[in-house]
């Protein structure tokens, strides 16, 4: 009976492998929320990264995470490093295209617990009185993250700290 537990276990890993080489080498994760704010004002508190700390999901994992900010103080070239706990990570992110009231893309880098580089990007779109908003990552999906994927759903995992983020960013701009 040992042998035959020993000889399966190759076989589940091999047959693991060969379904995540399978899956799509790339992803796309994205939330939408509309937003009772002219796109001026929410384009403004995601164009400066500074005011992310008022809203994203992420800002409060760790009080004692290090941040620094260079570049400009908004829009295209501005850029923000952090560090901290394991479950702040490390990383980097710079904006890398900034379409006034329209538009943003970042340049994510991920460092820590894992290295990954993707793109964020919001779009806003005019709804009546409201805004449309979108948040989306994409990037390379390469084989390890496949594997992951096919135990943890990362769009479920990532999606809700999307949608507390649109949640917050809803709130601050409607004050």
């Amino acid at each position: 009976m040992l042998l035959t537990i020993l000889a399966m276990v190759p076989i589940a890993f091999a047959a693991v492998l060969l379904i995540a080489a399978r899956m799509p080498d790339h992803f796309r994760i994205e939330r939408s929320v509309q937003i009772e704010a002219p796109p001026t004002r929410i384009f403004a508190l995601i164009n400066d990264l500074h005011a992310w700390s008022q809203w994203s999901p992420w800002e409060k994992l760790d009080p004692g995470m290090r941040r620094e900010f260079s570049g400009p103080e908004s829009g295209k070239g501005a850029a923000y490093s952090w560090a901290g706990s394991a479950k702040a990570g490390a990383g980097r992110m710079e904006i890398i295209d900034s379409v006034p009231h329209e538009r943003i893309s970042i340049k994510l880098d991920f460092l820590k617990p894992f290295e990954a580089h993707n793109t964020a990007e919001f779009t806003l779109a005019p709804a009546g009185d409201a805004t449309q908003v979108s948040w989306a990552m994409y990037g390379p999906s390469p084989l390890m993250a496949r594997v992951m994927q096919l135990f943890f759903s990362m769009g479920k995992m990532v999606g809700k700290d999307f949608e507390a983020g649109l949640s917050n960013l809803r709130s601050l701009a409607r004050q």
